[in-house]
């Protein structure tokens, strides 16, 4: 397999085949991320794509879902995305569904219609790292896009039935912000139609733009009980249907819900972590976080 650089898949595609397409990311500009701060984005030949995907038929014929690697191959416009799409089903004729990283800002280049052509390749589950939809957030983690731009661009999606998550980052907007972030995010998200919501929180690592601007006193991360607080408003005021994930290994304590059904238990276990763990021993798993892997 074709793997160079950074290889990185949500916890959910584990079950995936894993592909890659493009390597590196087209923005390298959000202030908490240095994941692929290294690596000039670079798309794979179409030749080195069909030899990966004959390596996966040799192994896994019968695959019914491909997750293609890269910070945001969706980057990739509708013409030179289209051949690698088809090429899959050259290969693996029981593929479903084709998963990808991908940006609000990368799905601008696309008109609806070129949307619908490649759901009906078999494109389906965006994974798109939104953050926030607070537009003070947003600017503070420069994700070069607007609250506006999230509705505008989802509902494109919605439109050609292309299924989607979301990521949302407590502790970002930084301290004595969280509910004003949780707010606003969830209204905005609430308009939307996310399949589930996977939930981190905020870990600085050297390189960022966030760690240096911590270091000279110009951002304050919020506490860790804040960050939960801030969880449980998000919990409270997001107004649809969907799985909500805060699992992952930055979350201090995971935490998996069905909204709305499960809500108010959510809420609940929450309030009694808050309640039970000094803020010390939070801070102390966050500090020993060396990497997000």
């Amino acid at each position: 397999m074709h793997f160079t650089g950074r290889t990185w898949r949500p916890n959910y595609e584990a079950d995936s085949c894993i592909i890659q397409l493009t390597a590196g990311c087209t923005y390298h500009k959000c202030h908490f991320c240095n994941l692929y701060k290294e690596e000039p984005f670079a798309m794979s030949p179409l030749s080195e794509f069909e030899e990966d995907l004959s390596e996966i038929k040799s192994y896994q014929p019968h695959a019914r879902r491909i997750f293609i690697t890269g910070a945001n191959p969706f980057a990739l416009s509708y013409e030179k995305l289209k051949p690698y799409i088809l090429t899959v089903r050259d290969y693996l004729i029981k593929c479903q569904s084709i998963a990808m990283f991908a940006s609000i800002r990368d799905i601008k280049n696309k008109e609806v219609w070129q949307l619908r052509k490649l759901r009906a390749m078999g494109v389906n589950g965006l994974s798109i790292g939104v953050e926030s939809g607070d537009d003070d957030t947003l600017v503070l983690a420069n994700k070069g896009y607007t609250s506006q731009d999230i509705l505008e661009q989802c509902r494109k999606l919605n439109e050609a039935g292309i299924e989607y998550y979301f990521v949302y980052m407590t502790g970002l907007a930084g301290k004595g912000a969280g509910y004003r972030n949780a707010i606003n995010s969830a209204k905005i998200f609430s308009q939307l139609n996310p399949y589930f919501i996977s939930v981190d929180s905020l870990t600085l690592f050297p390189g960022t733009k966030l760690f240096d601007m911590e270091k000279d006193g110009k951002f304050i991360q919020s506490g860790e009980k804040e960050r939960i607080q801030e969880l449980q408003t998000f919990i409270k005021s997001l107004q649809i249907r969907t799985h909500l994930f805060a699992n992952s290994k930055s979350n201090f304590y995971p935490i998996v819900a069905y909204l709305p059904k499960e809500r108010n238990s959510a809420i609940r276990e929450l309030q009694y972590v808050i309640d039970t763990v000094e803020e010390k021993e939070m801070r102390h798993y966050r500090n020993l976080l060396k990497s997000l892997e």
